[in-house]
């Protein structure tokens, strides 16, 4: 119950930076959701924003609170984005893909001028890499990147739904879920992944953050 409150108020004060007239990438997890849910408050409220959402779940969740939608088509120039994160480091560097919809919330954030990441206090860390890694992959190359993952120093692990079929992303890929333990370099990390045929996108969020609002008991702290 502790960090969902402290999910509350970090998304809830996230909400409030959003201005009248923005174009607004809308995250997906369970911090995201009361950022969505406060900016249907405020648009009820008479705020005026159009939201592009990360994911099928978060644009059911935008139009049941009366956000209005376009997508990045339209308007492929976002003003503010608010996604959360699995693990947010000193630096804002994230590990983000527990909800599966990291492809989508990467695009999103690399488009945006500005993504601020809202976390409860479990998800800052000293270093990355407690988290398993998420990674995005077409099915055809699984096995070549399991053996890439493992070159590196890493244990991939598909992911599956409950009713034991593997886990399928909005982009119709699979996710294998890599525990590197710490990663010390994720910039370089990030880079090897992205270089690797047959990996869609990787969980490493590196120079898109540009603030975290934490939340710790029922109080926001900013990381800048």
């Amino acid at each position: 119950m502790a960090h969902e409150v402290e999910k509350e108020a970090a998304g809830r004060a996230a909400a409030q930076l959003v201005t009248d007239g923005e174009i607004v990438g809308l995250g997906t997890g369970s911090t995201a959701y009361f950022a969505v849910v406060a900016l249907g408050e405020r648009v009820k409220e008479g705020l005026k924003i159009v939201g592009i959402p990360t994911s099928e779940n978060t644009a059911k969740l935008a139009r049941s609170v009366g956000i209005p939608l376009t997508t990045l088509d339209e308007q492929p120039q976002i003003d503010i984005t608010i996604d959360g994160a699995d693990e947010v480091d000193p630096q804002l560097r994230l590990i983000k893909g527990g909800g599966g919809a990291l492809t989508r919330e990467k695009v999103i954030a690399s488009a945006s001028k500005r993504m601020v990441v809202v976390a409860d206090s479990s998800k800052a860390v000293p270093v990355l890499g407690k988290f398993p890694l998420p990674v995005e992959v077409i099915a055809f190359a699984r096995t070549v990147v399991e053996n890439k993952i493992k070159s590196l120093g890493g244990s991939p692990k598909l992911r599956m739904r409950a009713d034991g079929h593997p886990f399928i992303t909005d982009n119709g890929n699979q996710i294998l879920d890599c525990s590197f333990g710490p990663i010390l370099d994720p910039t370089g990390m990030a880079q090897v992944l992205s270089d690797t045929p047959g990996i869609v996108e990787h969980g490493l969020f590196i120079g898109l953050a540009k603030l975290a609002l934490v939340g710790r008991g029922t109080s926001v702290e900013e990381l800048s």
